[in-house]
């Protein structure tokens, strides 16, 4: 599989940072290697923000920011716009994005594969509140494969509180399903 970059776009307080290291630790449970780290600065609660995660077979030298990415997660569809969220993603990679409109509705600039999905709607049902940041990386592990299911729900558990791990998990699983078939 090589290495696989990850750049997540969100608003400060939506989960991005976390978001990256539950990635990380769901391909450290598969035995590959990874890193998480955001980059911001003095970002106040729904400022842009973005974090990224590199995952691979082998061990990770590079130490740079991600700036060619083979994934993209929108966490916060009103960024599409405000920031470049398609900025260096390959062309062979996707981007994933929480809206409800389509992906030829978005108008993004890329050749990469759009998917989209609800994910607002599944937080709220689920977790009772819109923070969206487990529903989109369960929705990421359907459709890239890059790590199990399994890997993903034991990475939420180990990450969160226990108090709010288990919605967290079915967030996880509700976004999986709906993605697996697309």
């Amino acid at each position: 599989m090589g290495m696989k970059e990850i750049r997540i776009h969100g608003r400060g307080g939506q989960g991005s940072v976390t978001a990256a290291e539950i990635l990380a630790i769901a391909a450290f449970y598969e035995g590959r290697y990874a890193q998480a780290f955001p980059s911001f600065g003095t970002e106040r609660r729904g400022a842009p923000v973005m974090a990224f995660a590199r995952i691979s077979d082998s061990f990770i030298r590079t130490r740079s920011h991600i700036y060619e990415p083979d994934y993209v997660i929108v966490q916060d569809p009103t960024l599409i716009g405000v920031v470049d969220v398609t900025h260096g993603l390959k062309d062979t990679g996707a981007i994933i994005v929480n809206t409800e409109k389509s992906g030829n509705e978005l108008n993004l600039n890329t050749k990469a594969k759009i998917y989209t999905i609800n994910a607002t709607k599944i937080a709220l049902d689920v977790l009772g509140i819109p923070i969206v940041n487990t529903t989109m990386i369960g929705a990421f592990a359907a459709v890239t494969k890059e790590f199990s299911l399994e890997s993903l729900i034991k990475a939420v558990r180990k990450r969160l509180p226990a108090k709010i791990a288990e919605k967290n998990v079915k967030a996880v699983e509700k976004a999986y399903k709906v993605m697996e078939d697309v």
